[in-house]
């Protein structure tokens, strides 16, 4: 027991007299709880909602009074024609259209079941769902105070729902689109994390270092089974999410792979500058998670990035995960062309560029 004692003690000294350990033990807590805190919520407030009422009287005008008066939603647009519907939902300008018929009042006076149509965007299932939620609770107590009103029984109004992109509302096709920049993203920066400070901690990189290979060739060659392996997991996951999980990859294959080139590319700086930074391979994977768990809180995979507060949502422009998972979802579900994708495409470059440099440059710093 003296002997374990001795080790345990031998342990914490190790790790408390090494600046980057104390800030990996004590940082990535005091980070994860301001992320989860702030980002990991499923409560969806201001929706943007758009009115299309072909009714024009009372009764529709107090249902949708019950609509703009929820916290839960934000009245954007008002709708007067059919064609209107398609451009709100595709340029994201309205989550939620409320479609009140115009037979919505006759229906009721005459004790008929009255009709509200609900468009719902359905390429965030998660989101759609909760707000259908929100919707039918105001359809039930608008229902129950007509019926109250009117001496009836029953639901006088009805809701229908409809999806854009996502018909079934079937969660999977959100979900696993977005799995494969969260699997990218953990393979590549692990690869490349622990790539120097494997060599380190193995007494084999000062060997390295007297072979004629520059600095840059040595992290060419550090980076390079990284990009490959990443580029390989990305096209098994794809693979695997269209074959065998069934979803639709409706945009082109030069557009995806694109976001996926530049996407690992700039995991690859990041896993780079963790791994000229660590000494052993235990250091590397803890700075692996410290970025880890912050890139995927904030990159909206589970949670809308709109619903973060408006600092938060500042901090997420920095996170290379945020861009790619739009160039997934938008390639997969929507069928995105190239051209609409670039304002997703030019901040990856920039975040590799930026983190490249700076591992190179730590590199050579930590060489010399």
């Amino acid at each position: 027991m003296s002997r374990i004692l001795a080790l345990i003690h031998k342990e914490f000294l190790a790790l408390l007299q090494d600046p980057k350990s104390r800030f990996v033990i004590i940082g990535p807590p005091i980070l994860q709880l301001l992320v989860f805190g702030y980002a990991a919520t499923f409560d969806v407030t201001d929706v943007p909602l758009a009115i299309y009422n072909e009714s024009r009287d009372v009764a529709s005008r107090d249902l949708i009074a019950r609509f703009l008066g929820s916290d839960n939603f934000r009245h954007v647009a008002t709708i007067t024609h059919d064609s209107e519907v398609a451009p709100l939902i595709n340029n994201r300008e309205a989550l939620v259209v409320l479609h009140i018929g115009p037979t919505f009042s006759r229906d009721l006076h005459y004790n008929r079941q009255a009709q509200v149509q609900l468009l719902l965007d359905g390429r965030d299932s998660n989101t759609a769902l909760i707000v259908l939620g929100y919707a039918q609770n105001i359809i039930n107590n608008f229902n129950a105070s007509w019926a109250d009103s009117q001496g009836l029984s029953g639901a006088p109004a009805q809701l229908e729902v409809r999806s854009w992109f996502n018909p079934n509302q079937l969660s999977r096709w959100f979900i696993v689109p977005g799995i494969v920049g969260l699997l990218t993203l953990v393979v590549t920066l692990l690869v490349t994390a622990l790539s120097v400070a494997r060599e380190r901690e193995q007494g084999t990189f000062d060997q390295l270092l007297v072979t004629p290979y520059s600095p840059r060739e040595i992290l060419i060659g550090k980076a390079a089974p990284g990009f490959i392996i990443g580029i390989g997991e990305a096209t098994f996951i794809v693979l695997v999410a269209v074959f065998w999980f069934g979803i639709p990859l409706q945009g082109s294959l030069v557009t995806l792979y694109t976001g996926i080139v530049l996407f690992v590319l700039a995991a690859i700086g990041v896993g780079l500058m963790i791994s000229s930074l660590a000494v052993t391979q235990q250091q590397a994977l803890l700075g692996a998670f410290l970025f880890l768990v912050p890139a995927i809180i904030l990159s909206g995979f589970a949670t809308p990035i709109s619903n973060m507060p408006p600092f938060v949502q500042t901090i997420t422009y920095a996170d290379p995960l945020r861009y790619f998972l739009v160039v997934l979802r938008n390639t997969f579900l929507e069928g995105t062309p190239f051209d609409l994708l670039i304002n997703q495409f030019w901040p990856m470059a920039l975040i590799a560029l930026i983190t490249l440099t700076l591992a190179t440059w730590m590199f050579r710093r930590r060489m010399y």
